[in-house]
């Protein structure tokens, strides 16, 4: 009955707190917000002038005192306050239900593995200071083979790869608990710089992370594509300081991304290899489960089970896993609270 009348008044969200996106589920409605993870602050002031999709349109192109920055870095909070300013935004924009004395929601954020404690006090302290009555955390590669509805409470191994935009993600899971984890800060911001950096030393040409991401989307990929790519790079001529348009191939980028990639999958047989033999009879049945906006990078789960002989596949809609994954912990918090991290020791002594 208290629960009943507690989903009729409180707002519960889960948010998948991404370097590059940001996702709000909120219970009983599902997913409500998909926005960049960008915030643009006035330095004169310290004002905050924009966030999510309108800071996102401001990047590069702010005058000298207006700056456009990620607050989150490989997966934790590099500026306190602009992750605090971004998650209220967030929560505001995502209750629908507000009353004159609206209670402050529980809320659920996905965290990398492998981050110290320091990193997840200022995690939940961020969250506190914008409106949350009750923080939990669940690493992201828990949540993801949750949102993927893989049977994680069972004793039997799930190999989970979560490549975001700042990290990823290898984790062994059984008996819903994480046995093996491995994070790696490559991932897609890494992929842009790649490309940014193979502009710069190929054809002297300066080009912005926008521009990168759009080549990477457009023509990014591990293996020879069926019909050969071209796609335009513009930017800025290092040499004449003009700008230039230049047309590169699938085939050149494939080159430019080629050595970041060799981490990933090297990280993904050091996991295996470090997995205890019954754990790997398991993932040898199940496969290996590819979620995050990396993974959609093209042939990459094709080149995983060829280095791995572990046969591979993309979850379903695996940009949104996490947040799905954490919004079903969410629905079910009772059933599934063993998931998340423990989060007693982080709160201040009363």
């Amino acid at each position: 009955m208290f629960e009943k009348i507690r989903n009729l008044i409180f707002q519960d969200l889960a948010i998948d707190l991404g370097t590059s996106n940001s996702l709000v589920y909120a219970k009983g409605k599902g997913i409500v917000i998909r926005e960049p993870s960008v915030v643009a602050i006035n330095q004169k002031t310290g004002q905050i002038l924009a966030i999510g999709e309108e800071a996102r349109k401001m990047v590069g192109k702010t005058p000298s005192h207006i700056v456009a920055t990620r607050p989150l870095r490989s997966g934790v909070i590099s500026d306190f306050e602009a992750t605090e300013q971004m998650l209220r935004y967030f929560i505001e924009k995502a209750r629908t239900r507000k009353f004159i004395l609206s209670p402050r929601p529980r809320v659920i954020i996905g965290i990398p593995c492998g981050v110290t404690e320091v990193e997840k006090k200022a995690v939940c302290d961020a969250a506190k200071s914008a409106g949350a009555s009750e923080v939990f955390l669940i690493e992201e590669p828990m949540a993801s083979a949750i949102g993927a509805r893989l049977p994680v409470q069972e004793a039997g191994g799930i190999l989970v790869v979560d490549i975001g935009g700042g990290t990823a993600e290898v984790a062994v899971i059984s008996l819903g608990g994480i046995v093996l984890s491995k994070s790696l800060r490559v991932a897609g911001d890494r992929l842009n710089q790649d490309i940014i950096q193979f502009a710069e030393r190929e054809y002297k040409l300066l080009i912005g992370e926008r521009t990168a991401e759009t080549i990477k989307i457009a023509v990014g990929s591990v293996y020879p594509l069926k019909e050969r790519k071209k796609v335009p790079m513009r930017g800025r001529n290092l040499v004449t300081g003009l700008p230039e348009e230049i047309l590169v191939s699938d085939e050149e980028i494939r080159r430019a991304l080629e050595r970041s990639v060799r981490q990933i999958v090297s990280e993904i047989k050091e996991a295996i290899e470090e997995t205890p033999p019954e754990l790997l009879a398991d993932i040898m049945a199940r496969g290996i489960h590819l979620s995050g906006g990396g993974s959609l990078l093209r042939g990459l789960e094709v080149l995983i089970q060829k280095e791995t002989k572990i046969p591979t596949k993309i979850v379903e809609d695996p940009m949104t896993a996490v947040v799905r994954g954490a919004g079903m912990v969410l629905e079910s918090l009772n059933e599934l609270r063993d998931v998340l991290l423990e989060t007693e020791y982080l709160e201040p002594p009363r």
